[in-house]
């Protein structure tokens, strides 16, 4: 904003008594007219420029200068760190600028934000560029005595220039360029970015482009408003003139009584008081000025009644005596006790929560490995082979072939059925599982056209290695000629020329230097690419290519030894690098290492344009239905008010009960019945009565008296009957047009109930149709009190059972495991590692350390890292859990929360699973044969000895159904048909069918 004598430009009005004729001078670009030429000339030369400080400017110069000043600063200063210094500076009350600008400063030295780039300081005093990708900030701690013992600090992830790596660095380690940030840099963002009002006591205020842009609160507060201020400033004023009027009553009466004058009884004389008035005037006066001011409980000193010793001292020019006020012991108040903390406001850090359960364990978690924290509370369910570091990547695998297994075309699988297949080691019998898992996901790396679908561009070739090499050696070496660069894209023939190329260069070396595996020989007639491209995958293709893939990925510096260590066993220099070495070597391999080449190609298939199509179509898809959900609940609402319409014209169509004033009579009318069958038993008894004296009488015939009872009897059925049919009659009959209103008031209400009913199921189909589509990425339901992770896998992106078409949906379950995770390298540094003032803090408060204490709830199931992986298969056991976790703190009350949530299926599907494991297990003890079909090169057959492996029971049943073979089959040649004019394929199209076994709608897509 362009200044005029250094405050915001305020146009003048127009003057007045402008004539028509006048002639008059106008700056046109801010509306100003002047009367006479010198005023304007004056206020031309009279602007500043807001941002450089530029005086003695005119408007237009002013402007384009604030302009360019603009445009430099919003070059220079760096991005990341506009919103937070506007959020500090937005009605701020420093005064003057340069104390703005140094508090700034301080502040935001050592403060780094994502995305801004720093230089950081090495350990060897080199200095390096980066970007900061990641900032964890933690409080400061204070010390028992109430200073800050540890001052806040921050943990950054910074990635340097020219390295490939992300390093965690201290906030103290990295500094900014004082070319992009400094106090005259910031000075001036400042002058563009705020300005203030011209009154004392004026708040800093953003301009409202950058407010608007970083959504900043543009209402002043009100106690920084003008009135406010104002206010103030009289209250305080007011406030200093009572306490200065306080001040001279005291100095004047109380003051010394050097200043205390008597009237002259004469001239040139002065009246002397004698010590006894004057200590009594004293007195008074004190006892005047206490009254006054009562916030003096007890004076500081007092006269005693009694004589008072006397001491001499001048007194306008003359001697006088004075007593001496003799000091008191002044009785304090007691003491007043402190308030009592205010109740703490839960939920806080789970860490801070004190303990509330003594001795309570977190249930035993369980583990897939002999090398867990438990060596001996827990047995492996998985087998010996496996080792810790392994069961991260498995589920890893687990979960992103299950969830994409529309891209990868596979049938769903178990974890369990996984778990068998990778640690199955047999030349007889091969597992489908285990084959099929390889060729599915090296076919998303190269299409049929040899097109490579990974951006393997990324990863430097053995040329690049080889110029690197031949620049560390001697002088002495002969020169070899540098080979030809691929070309920028990469194909399928660049990358077999750089293969050739490469193997040529190295070739001389191979005697010398002993390599630990013939890789590069096994591809030398017949590279990888091709044969992926030709889908050659019988008879150990696919172990070839994969020997060829992993010695491309050994180039990469993080991937080399685990690399290297798995080439060397399937390629070792003392075999023949043929083909049928690379299957029986895969055999033999162990199953940590086969893992580990299976988790390499399964994170390549993830970079795929296929499975990103997949991710944008699932996107697109959870859209659609989102917009068909809030549809049915739109819907919804009005059958709900139109059934409660319904229900009240109900209510006021019921006939209203019969009320009679006598209960007496309202009970006899409630049982007509009991009623009529009382008087029946009456007569009958009366007569038997009249029966019995006749018979004490002279002898009668009895047939006659006979048919007179059977007479009576029979008439008094008759009539018991015809009431009992009038009464079932009245009440059958409609009495009005009303009751004939109300049955139509009762169909229409069960046709809203089931209209209502129908918007519920579909609701929840909508909502179950999102949980699997939700597929981008896996959901952690939390973390408890010592920052475990724990997962659910089936929670989204795939059905509770797997896919219902798949060959083994018969399980009834995927994995049916909640899955715990140990807590990451950086929380373990930054809240369970504590420096040692910040440990002895904490243990005085709990009497005892982060560490022991994790030792103590968790008991000896307790998880170091990340890289260990617990889990719980026991309803129980998660009722347990539950249990265990307490409310009070942040994280495990969200935990706690997902845990109910899920608590239902969980516990479904545990259940399911433990069922079936127990089937298995007791047709093995019963010694039950399963027919299984097992495939080898030639022929299938049924093998006694597979039947002990579950996983030989899964087929890829939608491998066939969508290619007709499977993954590791060779494709049959297509065979060209005429098809006559007029004849239609009475064949039906198949359609794709999604993971809850319903049509996908996205017809005949393939992403293999």
């Amino acid at each position: 904003m362009v200044q005029y004598k250094r405050k915001p430009v305020h146009y003048l009005p127009p003057p007045t008594g402008i004539q028509d004729n006048s002639e008059v001078w106008v700056i046109r670009e801010t509306g100003e007219v002047f009367m006479d030429y010198e005023s304007y000339l004056h206020r031309l030369k009279k602007f500043t420029c807001d941002v450089t400080g530029h005086t003695n400017l005119s408007f237009f110069d002013a402007l384009t200068s604030e302009k360019l000043g603009s445009k430099a600063v919003d070059t220079i200063f760096p991005d990341s760190l506009r919103e937070p210094v506007l959020r500090k500076v937005q009605f701020s009350t420093i005064s003057r600028m340069d104390d703005l600008v140094n508090t700034i400063f301080d502040e935001f030295k050592n403060d780094f934000f994502p995305g801004e780039r720093v230089v950081a300081k090495l350990e060897n005093g080199e200095r390096i560029e980066g970007v900061v990708k990641m900032t964890t900030r933690f409080n400061a701690r204070p010390s028992l005595d109430g200073s800050i013992g540890h001052p806040p600090w921050s943990r950054l992830l910074v990635r340097l220039a020219d390295q490939d790596e992300d390093v965690h660095f201290d906030n103290n380690q990295l500094t900014r360029d004082r070319k992009i940030f400094s106090k005259q840099i910031l000075r001036s963002f400042l002058k563009n970015a705020a300005y203030k009002e011209p009154w004392t006591g004026a708040p800093w205020i953003v301009k409202e482009k950058l407010a608007l842009e970083y959504k900043l609160d543009m209402v002043i507060p009100l106690h920084l408003q003008y009135d406010a201020r104002m206010a103030e400033k009289k209250a305080i004023a007011a406030q200093k003139k009572t306490e200065h009027e306080s001040i001279l009553f005291m100095n004047q009466h109380l003051g010394n009584p050097r200043n205390i004058e008597a009237k002259p009884q004469g001239r040139g004389q002065k009246m002397k008081l004698l010590p006894n008035a004057l200590n009594g005037q004293l007195e008074e006066t004190y006892a005047q000025f206490q009254h006054m001011l009562p916030r003096f409980a007890q004076p500081p000193f007092v006269t005693n009644p009694g004589p008072q010793p006397m001491v001499t001292g001048p007194m306008n020019g003359h001697f006088q005596q004075y007593p001496v006020f003799q000091p008191i012991a002044v009785r304090q108040a007691p003491l007043k006790q402190p308030p009592p903390p205010p109740p703490i406001k839960y939920p806080i850090d789970d860490l801070d929560v004190g303990h509330r359960r003594h001795g309570e364990l977190r249930p035993q978690l369980k583990f897939m490995t002999k090398d867990n924290p438990a060596q001996n509370t827990s047995k492996p369910q998985f087998g010996s082979e496996l080792q810790m570091q392994s069961v991260g990547p498995l589920l890893e695998i687990w979960n992103t072939l299950n969830v994409h297994v529309e891209v990868y075309i596979l049938d769903s699988f178990t974890f369990d059925d996984l778990v068998e297949a990778m640690q199955l080691s047999s030349e007889s019998i091969e597992c489908e599982l285990f084959v099929e898992i390889h060729c599915a996901v090296l076919k998303q790396l190269v299409d049929r056209e040899g097109d490579i679908q990974v951006p393997l561009q990324d990863i430097p070739d053995e040329e690049d290695l080889e110029e690197d090499e031949s620049d560390e050696e001697s002088e002495e070496s002969s020169p070899t000629p540098e080979p030809e660069r691929p070309p920028a894209r990469t194909t399928r023939s660049s990358l077999a020329k750089s293969e050739a190329a490469a193997l040529k260069q190295r070739s001389p070396s191979v005697d010398e230097n002993q390599p630990v595996h013939r890789a590069a020989e096994m591809l030398r007639d017949y590279g990888w690419i091709d044969r992926l491209k030709a889908r050659d995958f019988a008879n150990g293709g696919w172990q070839v290519i994969i020997v060829g893939l992993l010695r491309q990925l050994s180039l990469i510096p993080k991937q080399t030894e685990i690399c290297e260590k798995i080439l060397a066993h399937l390629a070792p220099p003392d075999e023949e690098p043929t083909q049928q070495t690379a299957r029986q070597q895969y055999v033999t391999l162990d199953a940590n290492l086969r893992i580990a080449a299976l988790e390499m190609i399964v994170m390549l298939s993830v970079r795929t344009k296929a499975l990103r199509k997949y991710l944008e179509e699932c996107s697109k898809a959870m859209t659609e239905i989102r917009k068909k959900k809030s549809d049915c609940q739109t819907s919804k609402r009005p059958l709900i008010e139109e059934l409660k319409a319904l229900d009240e014209q109900r209510k006021m169509l019921l006939p209203d009960p019969p009320v009679s004033p006598n209960p007496d009579e309202q009970q006899a009318q409630a049982a007509p019945v009991d009623v009529s069958m009382t008087e029946v038993d009456e007569e009958v008894a009366k007569d038997d009565d009249e029966d019995a004296t006749e018979d004490e009488g002279p002898v009668r015939s009895l047939r006659r008296g006979n048919d007179r009872a059977n007479e009576r009897k029979r008439k008094r059925d008759e009539e018991i009957a015809r009431k009992e049919r009038e009464r079932k009659e009245k009440a059958e009959k409609p009495k009005t047009k009303q009751s004939a209103q109300l049955k139509k008031v009762l169909r229409d209400i069960e046709k809203k109930k089931e209209a209502i009913k129908k918007c519920e199921s579909d609701i929840a189909e909508f909502d179950e149709d999102l949980r699997q589509t939700n597929c981008q990425r896996t959901k952690v339901l939390g973390r408890d009190r010592f920052w475990n992770r724990y997962y659910w896998f089936e929670r989204n992106g795939m059905p509770y059972a797997g896919i219902p078409t798949s060959s083994t949906s018969n399980y009834g379950y995927a994995n049916g495991r909640l899955w715990v995770q140990g807590p990451d390298e950086l929380e373990r540094q930054g809240f369970l590692d504590l420096p040692e003032q910040d440990l002895q803090h904490y243990r005085q408060n709990f009497g005892m350390s982060i560490l022991e204490r994790k030792e103590a709830e968790e008991g000896p199931t307790s998880l170091r890292d990340a890289g260990q992986w617990g889990y719980y298969d026991n309803p129980e056991d998660v009722e347990k859990l539950i249990a265990w976790l307490d409310e009070r703190g942040k994280r495990e009350k969200d935990l706690r929360k997902e845990l109910q949530q899920w608590r239902e299926p969980m516990m479904t599907y545990m259940g399911k699973m433990k069922e079936h494991l127990e089937e298995i297990e007791e047709k093995r003890e019963e010694g039950e044969e399963q027919a299984t079909r097992v495939s080898t090169r030639t022929k299938t057959y049924i093998d006694i000895d597979a039947s002990k492996y579950q996983c030989l029971a899964w087929h890829n049943s939608y491998a066939v159904d969508e290619f007709g073979h499977l993954h590791s089959e060779q494709p049959k040649p297509r065979r060209g048909v005429v098809k006559k004019k007029g004849v239609a394929d009475n064949k039906a199209a198949k359609v794709p069918v999604g993971k809850s076994g319903k049509p996908l709608t996205r017809q005949g897509t393939r992403y293999g």
